[in-house]
């Protein structure tokens, strides 16, 4: 039982990195990058705030994909 449940989270996983097969467009890489950098401030706004991370990270994504869109 102990190697099934270690197994699924691996399968898992290399079905999700399958995901990443095609090169990505500006959009995904402008909100990947906006997501990081809005958490990081997010945190450093709220003192370690979970919240403030989540709630930076979805700010920073969204913004990131807008500002991707318009990369040419």
């Amino acid at each position: 039982m102990k190697k099934l449940t270690s197994t699924i989270p691996l399968l898992a996983m290399c079905l999700a990195l399958g995901a990443c097969a095609s090169n990505p467009s500006n959009s995904q890489i402008g909100a990947a990058t906006g997501a990081v950098v809005g958490g990081v401030v997010g945190s450093a706004l709220t003192g370690g705030s979970t919240a403030g991370t989540v709630v930076g990270a979805g700010a920073g994504a969204a913004a990131g994909y807008e500002i991707g869109k318009r990369i040419k």
